[in-house]
C-alpha cells in the first residue's frame, strides 16, 4: 500500500467521499465499491458511490444498491456538486480514469481532492495520492478486503459488507474456476463465510437471476451465433444489429455468454463479438498460456487480465469479424501450442 500512513491521517476525522467504478461495472467494480462505501460509512464518513453508467439488473440486490448515483443528463449538477464538496476520491477497479468516462473530467476537475486508487488491472497511471495496486490480486474487492485489514477493522466487516466483497471476488475468479484462484482468495472467502455469510444467497442472485430476453438471448447466441475451430483451439460468438435490435439485451444481460464457448472441450480461446450500431463490443477469454489481455490492446484498443479481456471497434461489424479471423489466423503457433 502507498502512503498507507497519509492515508490513515486523511481517515481518522470524517470526510466527504465519492466512490467511481469504471463505465459498466459488473460485480467486482460494484460490489467493490459498496464494501468500501459500507465500511467508510462505519467510521462516520459519508459516502456517495458515482457510476458512469448503468449496469447489470442482476447486482440490484446488493446493499446500498439504490442510494448508488447513475450519471446521466438527469444527474450532472449532483454529481458536479457531490465531486466538487468531495474532500476524497476513491477510485476502483480501474488504472486509468479514461476508464470513467465521462466522469473523468470531475476527477481532473479537482487537482487538490485527494484521491484513493485501488485496483488490479495493468496500465496504471499516476494519478492517485494513496494506491492500493497489485495485479496479482483476483480481484479489487481481495484489495478492499486488505484494506480494511491494513486499517486494523476487520472487526468492521459485517454481512452486507462481506456479500459485496463476496461478490467480487466470486465472479472475479469464475466461482473459483481461473487461475487468479489462489490459497489467499480461498482463505478470504472462508473468512467472509465464518462471519457469517451466506454465499449461497450471492450465487444465486447473481447467476440465477436472469429476465427471460436473457434466456432467450443465450439460447440463440448458442444455436446460431457461434462459430467453433478446432484446428485453432477457438470458439467465438458474433451478435449482429439484427440481434440486438430484437432482444434488446440489457446492461449484463451478455456477460457470460463467452464462457460457453470457452468450455467447449479442446477450445483454449474464446470470444463474443457484439454489433451495437455506433460501436462493437468485444470480450475475450482463454486458458493457458494465451494472453488475451494483449491481444485486446495490440488489436481492438481494450485490456484486461491475462485471461479476461475486453476491447472495441467503430467499424462495420463484418470488418470486424474479418479483422478477428485474419488475427487468430496469424496467432495460430501461440493458439494451438501445448501448454
Amino acid at each position: 500500500m502507498q502512503n498507507l500512513a497519509g492515508l490513515s491521517e486523511l481517515l481518522s476525522t470524517p470526510q466527504k467521499v465519492v466512490i467511481f467504478p469504471h463505465q459498466r461495472p459488473d460485480a467486482d467494480a460494484l460490489g467493490s465499491c459498496l464494501a468500501l462505501s459500507l465500511y467508510l460509512q462505519k467510521n462516520k464518513h459519508q459516502t456517495t458511490v458515482i457510476s458512469p453508467t448503468e449496469y447489470p439488473r442482476f447486482l440490484n440486490w446488493m446493499p446500498e444498491n439504490d442510494k448508488v448515483v447513475v450519471y446521466s443528463d438527469k444527474t450532472h449538477k449532483e454529481v458536479e456538486d457531490l465531486v466538487s464538496e468531495a474532500t476524497l476520491i476513491c477510485c476502483l477497479d480501474f488504472s486509468s480514469p479514461n476508464r470513467t468516462a465521462p466522469l473523468d473530467s470531475f476527477i481532473d476537475k479537482n487537482p487538490d481532492t485527494p484521491i484513493l486508487l485501488i485496483d488490479h488491472h495493468r496500465g496504471k497511471t499516476d494519478f492517485a495520492h494513496f494506491e492500493l495496486w497489485d495485479i496479482t490480486a483476483a480481484a479489487t474487492a481481495e484489495l478492499v478486503y486488505d484494506l480494511i485489514l491494513l486499517m486494523n477493522d476487520r472487526n468492521l466487516i459485517d454481512i452486507p459488507t462481506a456479500q459485496c466483497l463476496y461478490a467480487g471476488i466470486m465472479t472475479d475468479t469464475a466461482s473459483f474456476k481461473h487461475p487468479n484462484t489462489t490459497g489467499k482468495i480461498h482463505r478470504i472467502a472462508a473468512d467472509l463465510i465464518d462471519m457469517g455469510l451466506d454465499s449461497s444467497y450471492v450465487q444465486r442472485m447473481i447467476y440465477d437471476s436472469s429476465t427471460e430476453n436473457r434466456v432467450r438471448l443465450l439460447g440463440h447466441a448458442l444455436s446460431d451465433c457461434l462459430t467453433v475451430r478446432q484446428d485453432l483451439k477457438t470458439a467465438y460468438f458474433v451478435l449482429k444489429q439484427k440481434d440486438t435490435r430484437k432482444y434488446n439485451p440489457q446492461s449484463g444481460d451478455t456477460e457470460g455468454i463467452v464462457n460457453y464457448a470457452l468450455s467447449i472441450e479442446g477450445i483454449d480461446f474464446a470470444a463474443i463479438l457484439i454489433d451495437y450500431g455506433s460501436e462493437v463490443r468485444m470480450s475475450f477469454r482463454s486458458v493457458g498460456t494465451f494472453s488475451v489481455a494483449d491481444f485486446a490492446h495490440t488489436h481492438f484498443g481494450g485490456g484486461g487480465h491475462h485471461n479476461a479481456a475486453g476491447g472495441r471497434s467503430t467499424e462495420p461489424i463484418k470488418k470486424v469479424v474479418e479483422r478477428f479471423e485474419t488475427l487468430i489466423e496469424e496467432h495460430r503457433s501461440e493458439l494451438t501450442a501445448t501448454h
